[in-house]
């Protein structure tokens, strides 16, 4: 319990930490937004409406304390103001628009990677000298050595631009109806084929290469050794004794993958104007969108807190040591 509490207590802070950031930067930022909003109009507005674009984007003359107060309790309720760009759009409807696209895509394709990956490693690892562990992992470093916007590329000119294999862009089709129907559903795998190949085959060779190293080292332990000595059958070996310790790094890579996802593959989401948050980020960047950019700072920091923390959870319930540690520190 007092593990657990540590860990919750660490995951409140930097959270705090995270939202406090979040408020002053564009703070210490030079320039007002709200004029910058009101030049895009062109003088077509009144200059009462300085003032209103100002309160909207929680930019006032109030002391910082109270500044700082108020948006907290915005956070909290999910506003997180207007997007420039989209204006009068709220910027927690472009995240909630984007994110699924993001997590759907990026999520599918690390965990067949990650479990195709560990599963391959294993098997390498126990049929270590053959065949497989020669070409395996050759082919696999040959995809994980090639950029991947420079992969994306490829693929969208041979097998989108020149051959009319898969489409360029965007995420499903202009003439689908969004919702649970099979013509949407099939137009959204066709659409994120390309990208979800792209990211597969350049990440899945990291987990192959991982997960066998980690084995080849955990076979040679005593234990393992013994094990097999007493006769324990070779698939109660290989996955009781050797590939549950085998895979604790595992974890500890899985954590740092998964906080990649929610800030999207920016350069593939881009190369292939898929609309996940990446593709939004940039576009954002580019424009100064300052609101829009800071609820996706928000969302991408707490969401790689929180998957750390749940990743520290996990790791103490698969290694009872950590768990003990962390109680008596």
């Amino acid at each position: 319990m007092r593990y657990f509490l540590n860990k919750l207590g660490f995951l409140l802070l930097t959270i705090w930490a995270a939202l406090t950031l979040n408020f002053a930067l564009p703070r210490l930022m030079p320039g007002n937004p709200a004029l910058n909003m009101l030049a895009k109009f062109q003088g077509k507005m009144p200059p009462q409406a300085l003032k209103a674009f100002e309160l909207q984007f929680g930019f006032s003359n109030q002391p910082w304390p109270i500044q700082y107060i108020n948006y907290l309790g915005s956070m909290l309720t999910g506003h997180f103001g207007f997007s420039y760009t989209y204006y009068p759009v709220h910027v927690s409807t472009i995240i909630a628009q984007s994110l699924p696209w993001t997590l759907g895509l990026l999520g599918i394709s690390y965990l067949v990677s990650v479990v195709l990956g560990t599963v391959l490693g294993i098997f390498i690892a126990w049929r270590r000298g053959g065949v497989t562990d020669s070409i395996t992992p050759i082919v696999s470093m040959t995809f994980q050595a090639i950029p991947q916007f420079w992969l994306a590329v490829v693929f969208v000119y041979f097998l989108a631009f020149s051959n009319n294999i898969f489409p360029m862009s965007h995420s499903y089709g202009n003439t689908e109806v969004p919702g649970l129907n099979w013509p949407f559903i099939r137009s959204v795998v066709y659409h994120g084929f390309l990208p979800f190949l792209v990211v597969f085959l350049t990440s899945v060779s990291g987990w192959i290469i991982g997960m066998r190293n980690n084995m080849m080292m955990t076979l040679g332990e005593d234990y393992v050794v013994f094990a097999e000595a007493k006769g324990v059958s070779p698939r109660r070996l290989i996955f009781n004794y050797a590939a549950r310790n085998a895979i604790l790094p595992q974890v500890t890579s899985m954590a740092i993958a998964l906080t990649t996802i929610i800030g999207g593959q920016i350069l593939i989401e881009q190369v292939f104007s898929y609309q996940g948050i990446g593709f939004q980020l940039t576009n954002a960047v580019t424009s100064e969108d300052y609101p829009l950019i800071q609820g996706m700072f928000l969302i991408v920091a707490v969401f790689g807190v929180v998957i750390n923390f749940l990743v520290d959870i996990l790791y103490g319930r698969l290694d009872p040591r950590i768990r003990r540690r962390g109680a008596t520190s």
